[in-house]
């Protein structure tokens, strides 16, 4: 979540313990002192190329040279973020905090780890922090709608999607994609389907290929009896993301209450499959028992046809 595009260039030499003999009128041998602000730039160089174990080594460097340098405690808790290292993200940021007590960084940082640890109400706490400490930055309120919404707090969450949306740049509509399918999915859980279906558009105008808009909007489609919808949105999906077995499941649904049997069918087939091979056994079998079922019924209705 932090910007750490810092340019710095440093070269490191290694001279032998050894004493030089020189000439007159030769230039003298300068030796480059390494600092804590090189390991610091060296680790930041690691992060942009992901390299994120060797960037917490420079950071630990830095940290060596000194101790109250909480740029790199900082710095680190965002490689450890990426590592899904929560535990220790947290500590770091809880030293950078320590050592900087308005670091707006750090209790960002830390309301997201507290946030993928699934400890929403901590998070919170940070985030009203960090946006105390910074209104304009509509990171923070992003961020601490994700957190309410998680903590089922869905209408507060809507609030702070509306204000993220109120203070990020218009150019970044990647971003503005993610709020409106994020705010999206709060009205959704709300039942303003309505509400969630112009969102779920929103979203899907400004970042064509991000699969999770196109698949929310199916399930809206589908809670509002529009299977045609659903069929063409979770087709949407597996065509961005082809492994995705809940598209299957789902598409294989909306086929069903069609009359598409044999369509539904070969997409429980399929979604059972990557269920198994993606290691997801509770989602495999309960497939499998949809399955069962939806052939136990389209037997039982030919049946009757045929009486």
């Amino acid at each position: 979540m932090s910007n750490f595009w810092r340019l710095f260039f440093s070269i490191i030499i290694a001279f032998p313990l050894t004493f030089w003999t020189l000439p007159a009128h030769s230039s003298p041998i300068l030796i480059t002192q390494i600092t804590a602000g090189d390991f610091l730039e060296l680790g930041v160089d690691k992060m942009r190329r992901g390299d994120y174990q060797e960037a917490i080594e420079n950071f630990n460097q830095a940290i060596e040279l000194k101790k109250d340098l909480a740029v790199a405690y900082s710095d680190r808790c965002l490689a450890y973020l990426q590592l899904q290292d929560y535990h220790q993200a947290i500590a770091d940021c809880t030293q950078a905090i320590n050592f900087a007590p308005n670091n707006f960084e750090a209790y960002l940082n830390r309301g997201v780890a507290h946030y993928r640890q699934g400890d929403y109400s901590a998070a919170i706490v940070d985030l009203n922090r960090a946006i105390a400490l910074k209104p304009s930055d509509f990171r923070a309120y992003y961020n601490r709608g994700l957190a309410r919404a998680g903590d089922g707090k869905n209408s507060k969450a809507i609030l702070d999607f509306n204000l993220a949306l109120t203070q990020i740049p218009r150019i970044s509509s990647l971003l503005l994609a993610d709020i409106y399918n994020d705010r999206g999915l709060a009205h959704f859980v709300l039942q303003d389907i309505q509400a969630a279906m112009l969102d779920f558009n929103l979203a899907i105008r400004l970042n064509a290929k991000d699969y999770r808009a196109y698949f929310n909007r199916g399930c809206a489609c589908g809670r509002n009896g529009d299977n045609f919808g659903a069929v063409r949105d979770f087709s949407q999906v597996i065509r961005l993301n082809p492994s995705n077995a809940q598209a299957y499941v789902n598409r294989g649904v909306a086929q069903y209450r069609l009359g598409y049997h044999l369509g539904a069918i070969a997409d429980l087939q399929k979604a059972s499959e990557y269920f198994e091979n993606q290691g997801k056994k509770v989602a495999y079998e309960k497939t499998l028992d949809l399955l069962k079922s939806l052939r136990e019924q389209i037997s039982f209705a030919t049946e009757i046809a045929l009486l």
